[in-house]
């Protein structure tokens, strides 16, 4: 083969250290940005968190209220544009934006939209400690996240007031800090005599055997009724046995309900009136009463204790309605703006930057010098990852007016693309925003992502948002005959005579996912 020369040209995209910065920091949450900026400021000398009082410094977040310069981005906004080459469009620069000293919003949320497991059926009539503070006091939720005892702590009070030998109450205290959040003991008495004495002991085993056994039924006398089970029947149980003790309770109906827990609980679960009643006698109206009773009880005696400040959501965005409805489209005007609570107060410090630029030469000065550099970038990436996030944000919420207005049925269909193809950023960089990053409304706390969703047909040839969707199917179900629940053929049929076209595989896949039970499950006993 004869050599030769030959000159080709290409374009490819180059992923510099600033570049990866940014994108990492983009798709952080609030809590693992902060994380970051605590590792960064305990790594680079020459980065520092800026005094409320003290002026702000010409790379930090304090004089952000300087868009960033488009100089600032140069090649590393390629990828915010996508690797497609449609050129980059820099984040736009709202003054108001940036001003972390701005006035509290006036907003009010429910901190959370996380669809929880229907456990609304029970928990009704099982005997519990009477929990509610005094009427009309108005608790934060952080307040009492730090106020709230915890389940734990509750037990041992309790056993405190027990006269126990001290290898008792070492026993008792043993088995309180075995048990899962919900109350149970998920380990039985021989599994943790075994662990203790080790597996070569068995007259140790045995000893420990016996302690635990008579702390065992020490736990399960404590409140709440139920802490101490082990399966979710002799939960079941331990309420029933408290209930035959209260005057009121119909003895009958409770012996019925005890004998259904003794049965398998796949029986209950699928309310088979019939196989319950033969196997428990009895007539079937006393077995529905007993099952009513039981769907009452509290499958989860620590739930009222569960530590709610991993519940707590701090938002990244914060709307709000501002001025009086506009009487052409009845809506408000609609402010959004970043919270400043979250927003980080960093500059680079000012005696180490100067001390660098009067000393030249020397060993270790280069590598000094990128340190500086590196708090440069980060202080710019991390103003930029707050910049993207409000963009996107006001993208969102302009299109979606009329949900802060009326509710989930106004929902517009949205995907990823829209919002990309307006801002001129990649949909990988809309997902990373969204993911994890918080909006909080008027009406409630919203994860970003929550105002996605796909569009299914109308008979008018436009398109509904799922969202929308899920929530008048929510909406049926709510005002269905108890006697008579729903299904969903007959949810899919409702939603034809809205309009809209939506399959009843499609209508079970909802379902699910808003954890409504099947019909048959639905149905009143």
């Amino acid at each position: 083969m004869k050599p030769g020369l030959s000159l080709r040209v290409s374009q490819h995209l180059a992923l510099t250290p600033q570049l990866q910065q940014s994108i990492r920091l983009l798709q952080l949450s609030t809590l693992e940005l902060s994380q970051e900026i605590e590792q960064m400021l305990d790594e680079n000398p020459f980065l520092e968190r800026a005094a409320d009082t003290a002026p702000g410094e010409e790379f930090g977040l304090d004089a952000a209220d300087t868009p960033v310069q488009i100089d600032d981005y140069g090649a590393d906004e390629a990828l915010f544009a996508g690797a497609s080459g449609s050129s980059a469009e820099t984040p736009g620069g709202d003054a108001d934006a940036w001003d972390t000293a701005a006035q509290e919003p006036d907003w009010g949320g429910d901190g959370s939209v996380e669809i929880a497991p229907n456990d609304a059926e029970w928990g009704g009539d099982a005997p519990s400690r009477n929990r509610n503070d005094a009427e009309g006091d108005e608790i934060d939720a952080t307040e009492l996240a730090r106020t709230q005892e915890s389940l734990t702590a509750f037990l041992q009070r309790q056993a405190l007031v027990l006269r126990l030998s001290e290898t008792d109450r070492a026993a008792l205290h043993f088995l309180i800090q075995s048990l899962n959040d919900d109350g149970y003991l998920e380990d039985p008495p021989e599994a943790l005599a075994i662990s203790l004495a080790g597996p070569d002991d068995p007259q140790q085993i045995e000893e420990l055997l016996h302690r635990f056994t008579v702390a065992l039924h020490l736990l399960q006398s404590l409140e709440p009724v139920g802490v101490g089970a082990r399966n979710l029947a002799e939960c079941l149980t331990l309420q029933l046995d408290a209930l035959a003790q209260d005057k009121e309770a119909d003895p009958d109906t409770v012996q019925t309900a005890l004998c259904i827990c003794q049965q398998p609980l796949e029986m209950l679960a699928r309310r088979d009136v019939r196989r319950l009643t033969q196997a428990c006698g009895g007539d079937e109206e006393r077995t529905r009463a007993a099952m009513a009773l039981i769907t009452r009880l509290e499958p989860r005696p620590g739930r009222c204790f569960a530590d709610v400040e991993r519940n707590i959501v701090v938002p990244d965005v914060i709307v709000r309605k501002a001025g009086r409805m506009n009487g052409r489209d009845g809506q408000h005007h609609l402010i959004v703006q970043l919270n400043p609570d979250v927003l980080p107060r960093l500059r680079v410090h000012d005696i180490y930057a100067g001390a660098l630029r009067g000393y030249k030469g020397g060993a270790g000065h280069q590598g000094m010098q990128q340190r500086l550099q590196e708090a440069r970038w980060f202080i710019k990436n991390i103003q930029q990852r707050f910049d993207t996030i409000l963009r996107v944000s006001r993208a969102i919420v302009e299109r979606q007016k009329k949900f802060f207005t009326h509710g989930e049925l106004a929902m517009r269909p949205l995907v990823l693309r829209d919002i990309a193809d307006e801002l001129g950023l990649h949909e990988s960089t809309i997902s990373r925003v969204t993911t994890a990053k918080y909006m909080a409304t008027p009406i409630g706390t919203y994860e970003l992502k929550y105002f996605f969703g796909s569009g299914l047909g109308t008979e008018t040839g436009g398109s509904a948002s799922s969202t929308a969707v899920r929530a008048l199917m929510k909406r049926f179900v709510a005002a269905e005959n108890p006697a008579k629940p729903l299904s969903d053929s007959q949810i899919a049929a409702l939603l034809k005579e809205q309009g809209i076209e939506c399959a009843r595989r499609t209508v079970a896949k909802y379902r699910e996912a808003l954890k409504i039970a099947p019909a048959n499950l639905r149905k009143a006993l």
